[in-house]
């Protein structure tokens, strides 16, 4: 493997979700990471979260197996466990064990709650953390409930990124000091936080908490979806006058309706204007008349549909690796390149020992 984290050797907890997430990306960065599987329960090789990995399948309630497992923990440089709080310390395998043994131990904890307050041992999902922070209040039109944003804002942006950041943040303090600390990253204050700028509009009085009816929430007709002739739809983000008057130009709009782009009162009639203007042309013909101009426009496209995109192609955004299509590993860079990411492989422990070798083994 190669990429700027070559060399970080990272063990991993299987889970689900944000903490795989986390691993996958340190993986795809060039981390070597060993994942320690359920017995019975190996990675699947089109599981592309578990991408990168050796696959270890270790029963933690065999006194062998947890024994090894403590040897690649002191051979670590990042644990990532994704269980309630207190599982692994009923393991013998909490941070107060495992930082006692292993000083520059990077020990990373992925939640939904945190691990203390109130609600930190309670069961639930992307869709309740969001709930909690405001996020999912804000998501929908006024007049229906808010809809589930996939697992994308808690799961992944609010968790899994925020650990990986949280770790690399953790590493820079063993690089300085020789010691290692513990993340504790709850999806509930990462959904929080990518939340910020819209607290900064809130307080300059430019977001109201009526879904619809905010510049960024669908209520503005310049930033939004709409249907086609063809039922596909498209979507518009001329946020910026320039950009708003060359849609208008490119639509054919010479309407004084929206001649004041940021009169709130005009924006539903504008929307209704818009509607019927949109569903004139099929989405393929809108991309002939939009795409290419500045008018900050891209059609909505299914899944499949993306990874076909000429955009997309010429970056190879995605990739397919033994016939599975999946998106590549980001960021770029420019003098450690990642290598090209790998199916999960099973592995015994031996093979794990062996590629961890101990510290007293390294020539």
């Amino acid at each position: 493997m190669s990429g700027p984290l070559k060399g970080l050797r990272v063990l991993e907890f299987a889970g689900m979700g944000p903490a795989p997430f986390c691993a996958m990306v340190m993986s795809d960065l060039g981390a070597e990471v060993i994942r320690i599987d359920r017995p019975g329960k190996p990675s699947a090789r089109q599981d592309v979260l578990a991408r990168g990995r050796l696959a270890l399948p270790v029963d933690l309630r065999d006194s062998d197996g947890l024994d090894n497992v403590r040897k690649l923990i002191d051979r670590a440089d990042v644990l990532i466990e994704g269980f309630r709080p207190g599982v692994m310390e009923r393991l013998g395998l909490g941070p107060d064990a495992c930082l006692q043994t292993n000083a520059r131990l990077v020990y990373g904890r992925m939640t939904g709650w945190g691990q203390a307050g109130p609600l930190a041992q309670m069961p639930g999902h992307d869709i309740n953390y969001i709930a909690l922070t405001g996020v999912l209040h804000a998501i929908g039109r006024d007049d229906e409930c808010p809809p589930p944003p996939l697992n994308l804002v808690g799961d992944f942006g609010g968790g899994g990124m925020l650990l990986a950041v949280g770790i690399l943040a953790a590493l820079q303090e063993v690089h300085r000091t020789g010691r290692g600390q513990v993340v504790d990253a709850a999806m509930t204050d990462g959904s929080s936080l990518l939340s910020a700028f819209v607290y900064g509009m809130k307080a300059g009085g430019q977001w109201s908490n009526r879904r619809g009816e905010n510049l960024l929430d669908g209520g503005a007709p310049f930033y939004g979806t709409y249907v086609c002739a063809d039922g596909r739809y498209i979507a518009i983000g001329a946020i910026e006058p320039e950009f708003y008057r060359e849609l208008l130009d490119r639509c054919g709009i010479r309407d004084p309706l929206f001649s004041e782009q940021m009169d709130v009162a005009r924006w539903p009639l504008q929307k209704l204007k818009l509607r019927e203007v949109f569903r004139g042309r099929t989405r393929d013909e809108w991309c002939a008349v939009l795409q290419g101009f500045q008018t900050c426009f891209a059609p909505v496209l299914d899944w499949d549909e993306a990874t076909e995109h000429p955009h997309n192609k010429a970056r190879d955004t995605y990739l397919s690796i033994d016939g599975l299509t999946q998106p590549a590993p980001a960021p770029r860079f420019s003098l450690t390149p990642a290598s090209r990411p790998v199916p999960v492989r099973l592995a015994s422990m031996e093979e794990a020992l062996d590629f961890w070798p101990a510290p007293e083994q390294v020539l």
